[in-house]
């Protein structure tokens, strides 16, 4: 984990890879959940046994529920010490590259395009953020993430 003490020392990486999220390992259980919790609950990730027989061979991951790892991963990734508060803002690009089936261990690497400061003395951070998947050569997930933060 990289730690960061101020919002300054943060922003001089600018142009970088900052940090690599631990691994965490997608399980069944919260493809359900996150079924649940959506409404989305297409064969290819709740329907264990129809899965086995379609396309890849297993359930898959939401992309959306890869992509709602993201708070999770920065926080394996990095801690800011300066920071009170930080909110995501939004993203500005999200593309699912590969099928995450269950079982599947990932990590994100994050690398930070821009800093900018906003209003009471936060600053707006632009990250590109790749979610890996172990053992593979391409990305799962490839996103611009907006993300505010305030000391």
């Amino acid at each position: 984990m990289k730690i960061f003490k101020t919002l300054a020392e943060l922003t001089a990486m600018v142009g970088q890879e900052v940090a690599v999220s631990n691994w965490i390992t997608i399980t069944q259980e919260q493809l359900n959940l996150f079924a649940q919790a959506t409404g989305d609950h297409q064969w290819i990730h709740v329907d264990v046994e129809r899965a086995k027989a379609g396309p890849f061979g297993a359930p898959i991951a939401h992309g959306f529920l890869t992509l709602s790892l993201l708070p999770w991963f920065f926080s394996e990734a990095m801690v800011v010490e300066e920071t009170a508060m930080g909110l995501n803002y939004g993203l500005n690009k999200v593309r699912f590259t590969a099928p995450v089936l269950v079982g599947s261990r990932l990590r994100a690497r994050f690398s930070l395009v821009s800093s900018e400061p906003i209003e009471n003395n936060g600053v707006q951070l632009v990250w590109d953020m790749v979610v890996e998947k172990e053992g593979a050569s391409k990305p799962v997930c490839v996103a611009q993430s907006v993300v505010r933060r305030y000391p």
